[in-house]
């Protein structure tokens, strides 16, 4: 059964990105609407487990926005105003609903990375 994932890696600090807002949004048209908004758990994760489950993934493109300079602000990191990374959007295309989509993300205040995980 498809169904998509996340989670945050914090490489400063060398742990999961506990606390950091993410938000999921779906393609509509010309614009985005927002599908989901929650907190990473203690493990870096959603706390409701996949973000779309069988029932609701659907064929489409989307995009998951974290936000990194509020969180690294709230562990006590002076960023630059403008921080160098102030959110992170990651838009990626689901093309099989039956699919497993994760996205991880490996984050510092100057830096990060995704790719399609496991």
């Amino acid at each position: 059964m498809g169904h998509l994932s996340t989670h945050v890696l914090d490489t400063m600090n060398g742990c999961p990105a506990a606390g950091m807002r993410v938000e999921l949004h779906r393609r509509e048209g010309a614009g985005f609407t927002t599908l989901k908004s929650f907190t990473l758990n203690a493990d870096g994760r959603n706390d409701g487990g996949a973000l779309l489950d069988a029932q609701t993934m659907a064929v489409g493109r989307y995009r998951l926005v974290f936000a990194v300079a509020p969180y690294f602000r709230a562990r006590g990191v002076a960023l630059p105003d403008p921080p160098f990374i102030d959110d992170v959007r990651i838009d990626f295309g689901i093309a099989d609903a039956g699919g497993h989509y994760h996205v991880p993300l490996l984050v510092s205040p100057w830096a990060y990375s995704t790719y399609r995980g496991s």
